[in-house]
């Protein structure tokens, strides 16, 4: 039950956050989104910190989880996977009306110089995104479908990179040509150069 009510907290402070930001989200707003009693939130978390780092941990592992599924299917070749991964996500925020963005992103922007402690999370995010990239890409290398003298940790890191800069242009253009024209340059210029 302790794990159960902490997990809704999470869960519910996450979907808060990535609406609204981390600094715009209060403690009561997110204890009654939860449907928890007042006063449990510091049961289960130190103080705000705390919780917003478990917050990252939350959003990472869903992220993680979904890119995992995409990118390690074998039943297509690795650049596929990647040009279906970056499609899916577009169509993905299309669904949303262009918001929300990536909460990782988003933590990363308003909290990446503030805290010394989000940063170092925040980071390990995204290289762990960036990871995913790599053993794809990787794989795409031993087949001959990459060559051989990219850095693929060097790519993956663009990739990654700009996928953020293109999801900010998304949440101002109000619409999907910043992670298309993203995409079109990743599978079309950057991986088959």
């Amino acid at each position: 039950m302790k794990t159960e009510t902490r997990q809704k907290i999470i869960e519910a402070g996450a979907r808060i956050i990535h609406h609204k930001g981390y600094h715009h989200t209060g403690i009561q707003e997110i204890l009654k989104a939860a449907g928890v009693p007042k006063g449990s939130f510091y049961f289960y978390f130190e103080n705000k910190e705390d919780f917003g780092l478990q917050v990252i941990d939350h959003f990472n592992g869903y992220y993680l989880a979904l890119a995992d599924e995409c990118l390690q299917d074998t039943a297509l070749p690795p650049l596929n996977r990647i040009d279906r991964f970056l499609g899916g996500f577009a169509d993905l925020f299309e669904s949303v009306d262009f918001t929300l963005g990536c909460p990782i992103g988003n933590l990363a922007q308003e909290m990446g110089d503030l805290s010394a402690a989000f940063r170092r999370k925040l980071q390990r995010s995204v290289r762990a995104m960036v990871d995913l990239y790599v053993r794809v890409l990787a794989e795409a290398q031993q087949k001959g479908d990459l060559a051989d003298g990219i850095d693929i940790r060097e790519t993956a890191d663009f990739i990654v990179s700009s996928w953020h800069g293109a999801l900010v242009r998304m949440k101002i253009e109000k619409g999907r040509q910043p992670l298309d024209s993203h995409r079109r340059f990743v599978m079309q210029t950057l991986l088959t150069g």
